[in-house]
């Protein structure tokens, strides 16, 4: 088992071609199964495998009886209606309540929400002003929906979030006051060069890159904000993506970092990027001072940005000197082969 002064918390996606029987959940300290929807105010899932595999999530239990298992509302594709429900007092109690109905339903320990994101434009999202002030409220009616079903069945239930990692999430919610109903606050520290960007850059580097040019961020930036606001370092969850960023059509100067792209980035599973090493086209490459790998096929001008066991040891032991409550990933299926998940085990023990 993880040291129990660590948590190690993987998100589990629904909609992956991935049976979840196959997870070793004597590496995992909690599970965040993906995703719920919000639907007229109440929260539901949606996908006909969904009952069976939060199933399957659940039965994990027998092999880890300290496991603890979550359900995740909202993400990318859906947290168009956040903004809406949390707008008022009515829709609050009526989306906690349904929520909570939700969890005990199946038999889930906790509630996460990945809304995505309060007072900005995401994917489709509705966003207004006062998401700032809402979310904390939202959050805030959660808490007290979970602790009446807790003193009812005497159970004490998690409640959590995804958040984001840069300046403008912080700007647009209220972490500081937030925290105070969460048990803990997954940072996503992935993703700093993205699908909408047309250049390349390291995409979860621990460190600033000295080769930096287009402002990109690094973990310990994302870090350093979140410890700044006043939240208990054992609350902030140092989030690890089991997937790379590739993009194509690169310009080919300096082995393809921080250059243009004809496309943006690509999410690739860690196990896809295992084969295209193995093709041979890639050079393998590594960045010093982010503390950062990726990979430059200057043949075809393909450059991916990708986390391996080195990067993994690195934040584990900047977790520890930190003294964060531990690491968090996207997302199981990702990482098939379980290089990344037995090395984070390993480093955080």
């Amino acid at each position: 088992m993880a040291n129990k002064d660590f948590k190690i918390i993987g998100y589990v996606a629904g909609y992956e071609n991935f049976d979840p029987a196959k997870i070793d959940a004597t590496k995992l300290t909690h599970i965040n199964y993906a995703f719920a929807n919000i639907v007229n105010g109440n929260v539901q899932f949606e996908l006909a495998t969904d009952r069976a595999k939060i199933a399957s999530v659940l039965a994990l239990k027998k092999q880890n009886p300290r496991l603890k298992v979550l359900y995740s509302i909202g993400g990318w594709v859906w947290s168009d209606q956040f903004s809406n429900i949390a707008a008022y007092n009515v829709s609050r109690e009526k989306f906690a309540k349904s929520a909570v109905t939700l969890m005990k339903s199946y038999g889930f320990d906790g509630i996460d929400i990945d809304w995505e994101f309060p007072g900005q434009r995401a994917e489709d999202n509705v966003f207004r002003p006062s998401d700032k002030e809402n979310f904390t409220l939202l959050l805030g009616e959660l808490r007290k929906q979970l602790e009446i079903e807790g003193n009812a069945d005497n159970t004490t239930y998690l409640l959590t979030i995804a958040a984001g990692a840069d300046q403008l999430y912080i700007n647009h919610t209220d972490l500081k006051n937030a925290s105070k109903y969460l048990d803990f606050i997954n940072v996503m520290c992935y993703d700093f060069y993205n699908g909408w960007f047309y250049q390349t850059g390291h995409h979860a580097n621990l460190y600033p890159s000295n080769q930096e040019k287009f402002g990109g961020d690094s973990v310990s930036e994302t870090i350093a904000r979140y410890m700044d606001l006043g939240i208990p370092a054992n609350k902030i969850i140092l989030g690890i993506p089991f997937y790379g960023r590739k993009w194509n059509k690169v310009s080919l100067q300096n082995n393809g970092l921080y250059e243009s792209a004809q496309t943006g980035s690509e999410i690739v599973a860690s196990w896809k990027i295992a084969e295209e090493i193995k093709s041979g086209k890639f050079q393998k490459l590594y960045d010093n001072s982010a503390k950062a790998s990726y990979l430059w096929n200057a043949q075809d001008s393909v450059f991916i940005s990708y986390e391996t066991p080195i990067e993994i040891k690195l934040k584990s032991e900047f977790i520890k000197k930190k003294g964060l409550g531990g690491a968090m990933f996207w997302e199981y299926s990702l990482d098939n082969n379980h290089e990344l998940l037995y090395k984070l085990y390993d480093s955080m023990n």
